[in-house]
């Protein structure tokens, strides 16, 4: 039997487009390998030859590691965003549908954020299909990685009724856009049962106001606490990361920092992803400047104090 080897080099989560090719391969009768992205040396090929190799690269950062797999056998696919946008699965491969709970029902973003590549990749938000092209019908949970499902309502409400209809909880993995709620999304939202806090995003200073809007909103159709994710190290100041961070503990909401094209060596981040991270801690019972303060005295143990030292300099000058 002929084999195939899939590689993701660095998801945490089942890759969508390896398992459509998992499934279109198993069809034509080949076996599915999934290997490891580590497991890149000549030894492991002579010891299982394979027709063809597929990797995916989804973080542009990982793109060397990805690339590595090229100078190793002759048939090698590579794609992903972090590697080409521009590359896409073959249309017979692409419309597969495996059954892994956890997909799109819709592609793309009306949104055009400097920091994302997804209406480049995706083109305009547009309706691809819903829960049943993805769920196996047995699970008790599905993960949805629309990018923007919130600005195609009627698609939302019709997604949303299929969930409530199957009794599933939903994971919205990609978060929604807190621009577009309503309180007629908002209701809609607290009937759905869901696996985390609902995930939003803040930014920049100029969604501001949408955001206050969206949590007085969500908070009156009963749903008092989401979590944030919080871009930092793109466009903003430390002082405007400060008062994103202080509106949204002030709210009694969650926060989870997403520095910007984060080197994995450097640690310059990790005083703020530890005061947000650590919610009971110290999130929810002091300021991140007071926090910076008690980390540099040692009333906090850490070993980044210099960057704690380097936050509070710019955040109170």
């Amino acid at each position: 039997m002929p084999k195939i080897l899939l590689i993701d080099i660095d998801s945490k989560i089942p890759n969508v487009a390896l398992n459509k090719i998992a499934l279109y391969h198993q069809e034509k009768g080949y076996e599915i390998v999934w290997g490891k992205a580590n497991l890149c040396d000549d030894l492991f090929f002579s010891a299982r030859p394979y027709e063809s190799v597929w990797v995916s690269c989804v973080f542009s950062n990982n793109q060397p590691a990805a690339q590595k797999w090229a100078d190793l056998h002759p048939t090698v696919y590579i794609g992903g965003s972090g590697v080409d946008i521009n590359i896409a699965l073959p249309p017979e491969i692409d419309c597969m549908k495996p059954k892994i709970n956890y997909g799109f029902t819709s592609r793309g973003c009306p949104r055009k954020c400097q920091f994302c590549v997804v209406p480049k990749k995706e083109g305009f938000v547009h309706p691809v299909g819903d829960i049943y092209d993805f769920w196996d019908g047995k699970s008790k949970s599905i993960a949805l990685l629309d990018n923007n499902i919130l600005a195609l309502p009627k698609h939302f409400f019709k997604v949303t009724d299929q969930l409530i209809k199957e009794g599933l909880k939903v994971n919205f993995n990609q978060g929604l856009d807190c621009r577009l709620v309503t309180p007629e999304i908002a209701r809609r939202l607290k009937e759905v049962r869901h696996l985390n806090r609902y995930l939003f995003a803040f930014d920049s200073m100029a969604v501001k106001p949408f955001v206050l809007r969206a949590i007085s909103t969500l908070k009156e159709a009963g749903i008092n606490s989401c979590r944030w994710y919080v871009l930092i190290g793109f466009d903003t100041t430390p002082k405007e990361d400060y008062e994103r961070i202080e509106t949204l503990r002030q709210l009694n909401q969650f926060v989870y920092p997403m520095p910007y094209n984060r080197d994995p060596s450097s640690r310059f981040f990790s005083p703020i992803i530890k005061y947000c991270n650590y919610h009971d801690n110290y999130f929810r019972t002091m300021t991140l400047i007071q926090f910076l303060n008690k980390t540099i005295s040692g009333e906090i143990k850490s070993i980044y104090v210099n960057h704690a030292k380097t936050w509070l300099d710019a955040i109170t000058k």
